[in-house]
């Protein structure tokens, strides 16, 4: 059985040290982005996952963030690649650019800006946004903004006492044309039909 060291660790809040290091020998695909292994010979860190033949346990400590490991002086592994960890922003990579293009389309972006301008904020390609968005979303950019409208159109509708022309604009329609037409495809009723009779 491996021997606890004896100076200080910064180890995850759940997890002991025996833990990390049967976890680290057994490359337990679980704990991976869960912790970071040092290796002192060599200063440098791995995940648990990490492909090089495991240290020796007397010559790991265990970080509970990649970062804590890179200040007590150790450096990133090149195998295993600490910074695409489950939970980085690597390891979430696409999913996290179309989850900011769709805080941004829920803002009104697009509203006011084209799709190629949201590529741009997004820095991207507008092809390659229109693929994400396909991938994660199962819709267009612009297709997600034309649905948000016509929702908040219809929330409008129901719940104040806006005039329809009011409402085309607050939700975010560069016409009234544009909000009955919206209406008539979605809907297959005008948006004068939803409001209530008082």
């Amino acid at each position: 059985m491996a021997r606890i060291p004896a100076h200080p660790q910064v180890l995850p809040p759940h997890l002991d040290w025996e833990t990390c290091d049967r976890a680290r020998l057994a490359r337990a695909h679980a704990f991976d982005g869960l912790f970071f292994s040092g290796v002192r010979s060599t200063r440098i860190y791995c995940r648990p996952v990490c492909p090089v033949r495991p240290a020796r346990s007397e010559n790991v400590t265990f970080y509970a963030t990649a970062a804590a490991a890179e200040r007590a002086g150790f450096r990133p592994c090149l195998r295993c690649r600490p910074e695409a960890a489950p939970g980085s922003p690597a390891w979430m990579g696409t999913a996290t650019t179309v989850a900011r293009g769709m805080r941004l389309i829920n803002d009104g972006f697009l509203d006011r800006a084209s799709m190629a301008e949201l590529a741009v904020t997004l820095g991207i390609g507008p092809r390659h946004l229109l693929r994400l968005f396909m991938r994660h979303a199962g819709a267009s950019p612009s297709e997600i903004a034309a649905t948000r409208r016509v929702q908040e159109a219809k929330r409008l509708i129901d719940q104040t006492d806006m005039t329809l022309a009011e409402i085309a604009f607050a939700a975010g329609f560069g016409s009234v044309r544009r909000f009955n037409d919206a209406f008539a495809a979605t809907y297959k009723r005008p948006p004068s039909s939803f409001r209530r009779r008082r």
